[in-house]
């Protein structure tokens, strides 16, 4: 008996998380993230109560704010894994940046409006999607007809000539079904694209550490300078894919596309704001690069507490988007934050510190869980990869020794052992010739005892 059984079938994502009640979104979030239920159970309800919010009455909607959260653990317990699930499994837009990319406004580097202009060119894409494959079956529809017309052009046909028709129609339709079975693929068609044309990209960039501009010149030059076709050999599988893309453009229906995404990031939008610490301390007197650390927290404020905002489609009030900070704080701690922004994020959630049985059930539960994702690189070399129960429990082992005679990363730890332990293993696959591969404590002790042990290597390896 293995600690890994048979990959399981991912279920498909959900559509919207905000409609599940909270304990679904916390079911949602064990499929890969073990322990920390208190931070689950703050995500699951800060979501669920965007839902709520669109049920209130129209009177009160406007004053229910978002509760934003802050989190707060050592580094690898899990605090951008949740975040990351949570941008797969939302269904809302979603963004994750670091506080550390931004800079007082004044300074060289990017201000913290350019989280809510990314986040809306993230909505804008996550609709146009949607909206595309609402329509994908007509688009595939009408690429396959303007195709015909390529393989089988027209030609005149002469008044009342019943017979010339009847043969074009099945011939036509001869055509569709040798298209559709893939027996076309190999021929060539002339079809007519609009090159892409880009100005000197180079007197467009703003200066190196620059935030752009919100309107977009590139954009309004590509525009207005005229649009020339020209004819373009291709296969027909690239010619259909071309010929697909202009039948999207047609039916979707951009300003629709745009005005929906700028409404789901309003009342809809997740913003992640990892390695919030970065930016907290004592303020320093002697300049440098901590110089503008306050003055970012300063600039947070108006974004988090809610204020309009100029994107290049349009402007955009914050009050309602969801933050979620996050940080380790291992230098600085939270109150260190100056006393306004702290006052911005209401809930805060500190994670656990990961024990050795975590780490068992972290390399055993998670669909996307490390023995799952090593037996899938070995598989594809035909071969398939077990882990005894025993060697998952010395793998953690393992793992926690070295976190607490090193630095302790966390889970991110276990990535730093499974490589090493099989190493070796997937070096000599394609030339070996065993075609199942067990790997028991006593090979995990093999491996890596001497290698933990070894104060002059661990340094260097794990």
């Amino acid at each position: 008996m293995t600690a890994t059984p048979d990959l399981p079938e991912v279920p498909a994502p959900l559509p919207w998380l905000e409609e599940l009640p909270p304990r679904e979104i916390v079911a949602a979030l064990d499929r890969y993230i073990i322990g920390q239920a208190a931070a689950k159970k703050a995500i699951a309800i800060a979501i669920r109560n965007r839902w709520r919010r669109g049920q209130a009455p129209e009177g009160i909607r406007d004053e229910i704010t978002p509760s934003n959260i802050i989190l707060i653990g050592p580094t690898g317990v899990g605090k951008t894994e949740i975040a990351r699930r949570i941008a797969r499994l939302a269904g809302a837009p979603f963004l994750k940046v670091e506080a550390s990319k931004f800079t007082e406004v004044g300074y060289v580097g990017r201000d913290v409006e350019s989280m809510i202009r990314e986040l809306v060119d993230t909505a804008i894409s996550l609709v146009r999607a949607e909206r595309e494959d609402e329509v994908f079956s007509q688009a595939e529809s009408g690429a396959t007809e303007r195709l015909l017309d390529l393989l089988l052009p027209a030609v005149v046909e002469e008044e009342g000539d019943e017979d010339l028709s009847e043969r074009r129609k099945a011939s036509r339709e001869k055509l569709r079904v040798m298209l559709l079975d893939g027996k076309l693929d190999d021929r060539e068609v002339e079809i007519e694209v609009i090159p892409q044309r880009y100005p000197n990209p180079d007197a467009m960039r703003p200066p190196e550490g620059m935030e752009g501009p919100d309107f977009s010149f590139t954009d309004w030059l590509l525009e207005a300078l005229p649009k020339k076709k020209k004819l373009r050999r291709a296969k027909v599988p690239l010619a259909r894919r071309i010929l697909e893309d202009e039948e999207l453009r047609k039916l979707v229906d951009m300003d629709e596309t745009v005005d929906e995404a700028l409404d789901r990031v309003e009342n809809h939008g997740i913003i992640f704001i990892d390695e919030i610490d970065k930016i907290a301390g004592e303020k320093s007197t002697s300049g440098g690069p901590d110089v503008s650390r306050e003055g970012v927290q300063r600039d947070l404020l108006p974004i988090v507490e809610g204020s309009t905002v100029q994107t290049r489609y349009g402007y955009v009030r914050t009050d309602h988007i969801l933050f979620v900070a996050a940080g380790a704080f291992h230098v600085s701690k939270p109150s260190d934050m100056i006393p306004e922004l702290q006052g911005r994020f209401p809930i805060r959630v500190e994670l656990d510190p990961l024990t050795e049985g975590d780490f068992v059930r972290i390399l055993t539960e998670p669909e996307n869980a490390l023995t799952r994702q090593y037996q899938a690189l070995v598989a594809a070399e035909g071969c398939t990869l077990e882990f005894t129960e025993d060697a998952i429990v010395e793998i953690a082992r393992l793992a926690r020794m070295a976190n607490d005679r090193m630095e302790n990363i966390g889970a991110r730890r276990l990535h730093t052992v499974m490589s090493t332990l099989v190493e070796d293993l997937l070096f000599d696959l394609p030339d070996g010739s065993v075609r199942t591969i067990v790997i028991d404590g006593a090979a995990v002790k093999e491996r890596l005892a001497k290698v933990v042990q070894d104060d002059d290597l661990r340094k260097y390896i794990l």
